[in-house]
């Protein structure tokens, strides 16, 4: 073998390496919660024998020879004379980050010539060929004809480019309209292009796509260590993990993720015998749950343990010089993201890595997303990050301030008033309107910008709100809504805290997209801001009864319509919901189909064969998409059928 051969040899090797190292530690993983389960033993096995023979081929007898180690021992679970145990497991674990280690130093000093695309095309098939359906491979992408490799530097040159035609084509559109007096709506071969064109986009967009399953290897990987160094009993549970979204969004919440499931098992989870003390099975549970509901991604990291203690967070707060005299329990919740603020007795090798809650709410927010945290006293705490699926594509609400077009990323928007709003008050001085029941401090956007006014503002009110404020910006005029091509703004430039980037408008003028929390923070220190009292409602709000089996979407759901001023109540099942609908009707059930017990289709036939409660609208709200389903839905009577991949606040 010449050496330029051997070079590229071991680069293949390497991509070999890569995926069949990450499969290995899944299967071990699985193994461990599974024990000895004669299949997975053989998978194993495969996967280290084939390690064994390839990085001998390449000429890397180091790892071959430690391959050969660890295909010995898994040989004598194979053949029954070792058990599994954990500290098997911790063996070959161990063992396949050595071996990890010992190819990243093999091929350290090897210098590759550039492969040529003829050259790619064998890696590209040996990847095909061992990665299966559950197999996670950095930016490997498989399909129908195999998996390319293709550099990420070339995605996003391909982004920026679809980014360009769209806004070339809308430029087109104008050209049309002011040259040549034609709607473009009335113009096939034009609307033929936005067609095609948007396909393009979806499509490109698509290319940057990533399943959450890439990440949660590694989480499983960090509940089982840091579980097996405190003497813990922890089970780990994920759910939704071929839920996509944007790479980059994801890189940018990996750490966060790992940061949030190492916290639930260091200081969520007590110990086997205080859960037995408490009336608790003595095994916690780890559980990552991820789904797509309209344009977002929510991803819920839950634990059963001890929750949150509020009176030990109050307490840590007022160390710190924070009030908390009558905050409620919601809000005594957000101060466990104060930077500093531990509920911890002491800091172990665990926690104490310089993360805090506080850190990882910052990331989530670079991502364009919000963090959100729930917990009950000796039920466990749940951690739930709310990102939008790609940061590339922003759904954006136009609006027009001091003479100049803005964008608002629509996930941001709480509410939004096209007329100006009458509900607008003054309490000690200060302008405020009120949403979900509280009041929210108003100011001009021009005036928060400072930007010049020719004339008073008088126009429609913006209501935005980060992970934990709200603050109103009255602005000229509501432009409409659209999606943003979002281009970064240049390192060149100065940063500019409130602006979250730009894109081209069909002019050619730059359109400026504001960065909520930032244009909230500003508002907030120019001493704007005022605190009321909640005001006492003079109407009875409706009820709403959500029936659903998922936690996190039963929460995210009753979170959204409690802040649209609704009484909402939930149950697991339609059985459960029968039972409290007997003791309360409601003015609406919103429910999801696939629950135990009773379902959503035998839910609503129950409901409407009973004349006290047959008059209750019913929304079905559920992740099947077919139209049978939908058809069936309809015939047992409810009112509307939501998918929940197109849901949206």
């Amino acid at each position: 073998m010449t050496a330029l051969t051997e070079v590229r040899v071991r680069a293949l090797f390497a991509q070999e390496a890569e995926v069949r190292l990450a499969e290995l530690s899944r299967l071990l993983l699985q193994l461990e919660q599974t024990g000895g389960d004669e299949a997975l033993i053989r998978s194993i096995f495969r996967e280290v024998h084939t390690l064994k023979g390839s990085s001998a081929v390449a000429g890397l007898d180091q790892v071959s020879g430690l391959a050969h180690e660890l295909e010995e021992l898994v040989d004598d679970l194979r053949n029954g004379r070792q058990s599994v145990t954990p500290a098997v497991i911790d063996t070959l674990l161990g063992g396949a980050d050595r071996l990890r280690e010992v190819v990243s130093d093999s091929l350290r000093n090897d210098s590759p010539a550039q492969p040529t695309i003829d050259q790619q095309r064998p890696a590209a098939e040996l990847a095909s060929s061992i990665a299966g359906p559950a197999a996670s491979a950095g930016t490997h992408t498989a399909a129908a004809g195999g998996v390319i490799m293709v550099p990420t530097e070339r995605l996003e040159e391909l982004i920026r480019l679809v980014g360009e035609s769209a806004s070339a084509h809308l430029r087109v559109g104008r050209m049309l309209t002011d040259r040549f007096k034609l709607d473009p709506a009335t113009c096939s071969e034009f609307t033929d292009l936005s067609r095609s064109l948007n396909d393009l986009q979806d499509r490109a967009m698509r290319t940057q796509m990533v399943p959450v399953s890439t990440v949660t290897d590694q989480l499983h990987r960090t509940v089982r260590d840091v579980a097996r160094v405190q003497g813990k009993d922890v089970r780990w549970e994920a759910r939704g993990i071929d839920t996509e979204l944007d790479r980059g969004v994801l890189h940018r919440l990996a750490d966060s993720l790992l940061h949030l499931v190492r916290n639930a098992v260091d200081h969520g989870l007590e110990s086997g015998a205080e859960r037995e003390l408490a009336g608790k099975p003595t095994q916690g549970t780890v559980r990552l749950h991820a789904m797509q509901l309209g344009s977002e991604v929510i991803i819920a990291v839950t634990d059963d343990g001890r929750g949150i203690d509020l009176a030990r967070v109050s307490q840590q707060a007022a160390r710190r010089g924070i009030e908390t005299d009558g905050l409620s329990e919601e809000e005594l919740l957000e101060l466990t993201f104060q930077p500093g603020l531990s509920t911890a007795d002491f800091v172990t090798d665990v926690s104490g890595r310089g993360v805090g809650l506080d850190v990882v709410r910052a990331m989530v927010e670079a991502a364009h997303g919000r963090v959100e945290v729930r917990s009950q006293p000796g039920g466990g705490t749940e951690f739930r990050i709310i990102v939008p699926i790609t940061m590339a594509v922003l759904r954006c609400l136009l609006v027009e301030a001091g003479g100049q077009r803005f964008a608002l990323p629509f996930h941001r928007v709480l509410l939004s008033q096209p007329n100006q709003p009458s509900s607008m008050s003054h309490a000690e001085g200060r302008p405020v309107v009120w949403a979900d029941g509280q009041p929210v401090p108003v100011q001009t956007l021009a005036d928060a910008l400072a930007m010049p006014a020719a004339e008073p503002c008088t126009g429609p009110i913006v209501v935005l709100a980060d992970t934990a404020r709200r603050h109103a910006f009255q602005v000229d005029r509501l432009v409409g809504q659209r999606d943003v091509v979002l281009k970064g703004i240049s390192p060149l430039l100065p940063h500019v805290p409130v602006v979250a980037g730009a894109s081209i408008e069909p002019d050619g003028s730059v359109l400026l997209v504001l960065d909520p929390p930032g244009l909230i923070h500003r508002a907030r220190q120019a001493g704007r801001a005022v605190v009321l009292p909640k005001p006492r409602p003079d109407v009875v709000p409706r009820r709403i009864l959500v029936v659903d089996d998922a936690l996190t979407i039963r929460e995210l759901q009753r979170s959204i319509l409690q802040r649209a001023g609704y009484v909402v109540d939930v149950a697991v099942d339609g059985r459960q919901a029968l039972a409290k609908l007997a003791e309360a009707p409601a003015d609406l059930i919103l429910t999801d189909i696939e629950m135990p017990n009773m379902d959503g289709f035998e839910l609503t036939e129950a409901v409407r064969s009973q004349p006290a409660l047959s008059t209750i609208p019913i929304l079905i709200l559920t992740s099947r998409s077919n139209e049978p389903d939908r058809q069936r839905g309809l015939d047992v009577g409810a009112d509307g059928y939501i998918v929940k991949s197109g849901f949206d606040e």
